[in-house]
Parts: structure tokens; sequence; C-alpha cells
């Protein structure tokens, strides 16, 4: 596996995160938090030296998720933190989705029927999920329909890299969306309708994973069409 000591290596950083959730060590969780983002930064630098734009603005779009982690770090406890990391991540999916929209734009005439179904599935969802959400929001209706909007964007962008990159990183990069995508939809339940029991576990998880997905892929594409 080409990216196997790597992998090993953020997935035992991983496990001190946990461990030191599940030990309450506040000191572990506040030097291996940062090692997460920057680990990836620093392994999606080395292997792509940031060529094109794809790769310029994923990784802007990964260190407006570092900001966010320093966020959570800095600001623990303040009653603006939800709002903060909400706008920071709702940047960092923005590059996301503007990343995967230049490899749609390689070819837009191909698998047209794919993205009428992607089109679809992500409308149908994303109306779902705005629905289930409105009766719980004042205020904040907003924000809400921000957070469906770039769920829905991320998940269709992925989506539509299909024929476009080769298949490794589309399946990579389209896994790694849906556990982002799930991670942000948690994190606006959590904060909109009412905290749950392990809300932050399920965050955290699939934040990790989705990140990690997303990069690799990043790392391993191949544009396989030029305008």
């Amino acid at each position: 596996m080409k990216h196997k000591a790597f992998s090993l290596l953020y997935f035992i950083v991983f496990s001190l995160l946990l461990a030191s959730a599940f030990f309450q060590d506040a000191v572990l969780y506040q030097v291996a938090r940062p090692c997460m983002v920057l680990s990836l930064l620093i392994y999606f630098f080395v292997n792509t030296r940031l060529k094109g734009r794809f790769h310029k603005r994923l990784f802007t779009g990964l260190c407006f998720a570092g900001l966010a982690d320093l966020i959570m770090l800095f600001y623990h406890g303040h009653a603006s933190l939800p709002v903060y990391t909400f706008i920071v991540i709702g940047f960092a999916t923005i590059f996301y989705i503007r990343a995967f929209y230049l490899d749609f734009r390689s070819a837009q005439e191909l698998d047209k029927s794919g993205a009428r179904i992607g089109i679809a599935t992500c409308a149908i969802l994303g109306m779902g999920f705005y629905i289930y959400l409105r009766p719980y929001v004042r205020q904040d209706v907003l924000a809400v329909m921000l957070a469906t909007f770039l769920i829905s964007m991320l998940l269709m962008m992925a989506i539509f890299r299909n024929q476009r990159v080769n298949e490794l990183s589309f399946k990579l990069i389209l896994t790694g969306s849906i556990c982002l995508a799930l991670t942000l939809a948690v994190f606006t339940v959590n904060k909109f309708v009412a905290p749950f029991s392990g809300a932050s576990l399920v965050l955290f998880s699939g934040y990790v994973i989705g990140q990690y997905l997303v990069i690799i892929g990043g790392v391993e594409r191949q544009l396989l069409h030029h305008q």
C-alpha cells in the first residue's frame, strides 16, 4: 500500500486522541489534536507540491479545517464556539467544493445520466434534511439553509467527478465527502435541534476519517480529460 506508513502514523494519532477523550487527558488532547490536520497538510504538500488549482484549493480548505481545530482548542467552553466553528468549517467545505468543480469542468459532457441521478439524490436529501430541521429553527434559518446547501453541493460535486478522474481518487473522495457531509449534518442537528449523547465521538470520527480519505484521494488524483 502506497500510503501505508503515513496511514499507520495518522491512525496512531487518532487512537491517542480517542484515548485522551476516554481518560479525559487534556494535555494529550491539546498536543495530538493539531497533529491530525498538520500531518495531512505536510503529506499533501510533499506529495503534490500544490502544482495545480485543484491541489491549491484542497490545501486551502484543509487549512481552514485546521483553523477550526485551533478554535475548538483555544475557545473550548466559549459561548460562541459553535458559531465560529460553523463559519470556518463552512469555508473549508466551500474550497473543497470548488476543487471538485474543477474536475467536473474538465469534461462536462460526460456521465450526464449519473449527474442527473446525483442532482436528484442530493436535492431530495437536502430538502428532507431542511424540512426535518425547520421546526427547531427560529432565528437561525439562514444558517440552516447554508448548511443544507453546503452538504448537498459537497456530495454533488464529489459525484460529478465520476469518469473525469481515476477510479481510486473518485471513490476515496466520494467516501470522504460522505463522511464530512454526515459530520456537518450531525454538527447542525447537535447545535440547532438538541445535543445528544455520543455526538462528540461521531463528529470527531467522521471528521478525521473524512479528511483522511479526501486528502489521500487528492494525492491519488489523475485527471483523465482536459478541456
